[in-house]
């Protein structure tokens, strides 16, 4: 064989192992995003506001995981979640979390996204205060856990939340009812609640006094209210992957912050050119939204200061365990 058809040899070799090698690393490459599978609220619903920034932008990936978010309603949320069908949940809430732990579900709270705020609105004139609400209907999604806050701050403001007649509804029902003005008063949150504004701009929100109650019974101003938990039984297998899955939440929380206007057409896609931009101002502001995003080891404080509002509710026999509220690196 002349020098030169070894050396042509040779070079078919290389390309061939080279092509084999690419043909081996695509897989490896393929399958290096881990995928996860977590469970949230519908929209509207704050559990529902940023998955669809972290898809559009592709945030997951970038920490190297493949989120796969299913949407659920609130009381199938804590069923599916609390049987173990899944193992992550994206619109976790420290009661939540602790009424499982008392029904011997593992899970921990993993990293808190946004604090409480909930507001009752009313376009009823004899209703000017939370304690007008006694004998009146009020829509509410019962099942939530801004529902059972706004039970304790009801209480603090003077009212027996025992005598309102509550319309159950889903989260996505609450605006319907106040657009309708079917009930008295009508009990929900953001985004809802700055939707509802948009389109009607004259609703009224009662005073709750948020602040100044919850200071007064806490010491703090930061009410841990949603965020992402996760079977503990994941976690023993999982924990390498709670960095990640913090990273991915804070970029996009960092880009939806950068970016109002974009993350309002995603947050809201339907909705209309006012809607999109009372998304964007309330992004802007973030008083009412509360966005804020903060790993459970940093606030055990704050959460076990929810968790006394669940022992005064009745909700709890005795506080949740310290496992529930997750210690490890985030």
């Amino acid at each position: 064989m002349t020098g030169k058809s070894l050396e042509l040899r040779r070079r078919a070799l290389l390309c061939a192992g080279g092509a084999l090698a690419a043909g081996l690393a695509r897989p490896a490459l393929a399958q290096s995003a881990a995928k996860l599978r977590m469970v949230i609220f519908a929209a509207p619903s704050l559990g529902a506001f940023l998955p669809p920034i972290i898809k559009a932008q592709g945030l997951d990936g970038k920490n190297g995981l493949d989120i796969e978010f299913v949407e659920r309603t609130p009381d199938a949320y804590a069923t599916e979640f609390n049987t173990g069908e899944f193992d992550l949940g994206g619109s976790a809430a420290p009661l939540t979390i602790g009424v499982a732990d008392m029904r011997g579900v593992e899970a921990s709270y993993l990293l808190n996204l946004f604090d409480y705020w909930g507001a009752v609105v009313t376009s009823n004139p004899a209703v000017q205060s939370v304690k007008d609400l006694e004998g009146r209907d009020l829509a509410a999604a019962r099942g939530t856990t801004n529902y059972t806050m706004f039970l304790w701050f009801a209480r603090h403001m003077g009212a027996d939340p025992a005598k309102f007649s509550v319309v159950n509804t889903t989260t996505p029902g609450l605006v319907t009812y106040a657009m309708a003005d079917r009930a008295d008063g009508v009990q929900l949150w953001e985004p809802a609640y700055t939707i509802l504004k948009s389109r009607k701009p004259g609703i009224r929100a009662l005073d709750l006094k948020i602040a100044e109650h919850w200071k007064a019974f806490a010491g703090s101003t930061q009410i841990p209210y949603l965020g992402v938990a996760a079977q503990r039984a994941w976690l023993a297998k999982n924990a390498a992957l709670v960095p990640a899955l913090t990273g991915t939440y804070r970029d996009a929380a960092a880009w939806l912050r950068q970016n109002p206007d974009a993350g309002a057409k995603l947050i809201s896609p339907r909705g209309d050119a006012d809607e999109q931009k009372a998304v964007a101002d309330l992004v802007r502001a973030n008083d009412r939204l509360g966005l804020n995003i903060r790993p459970a080891g940093e606030i055990r404080a704050e959460l076990q200061a929810v968790y006394r509002v669940g022992l005064e509710l009745g909700y709890f026999q005795h506080m949740p365990s310290d496992a529930t509220i997750y210690a490890g690196p985030a």
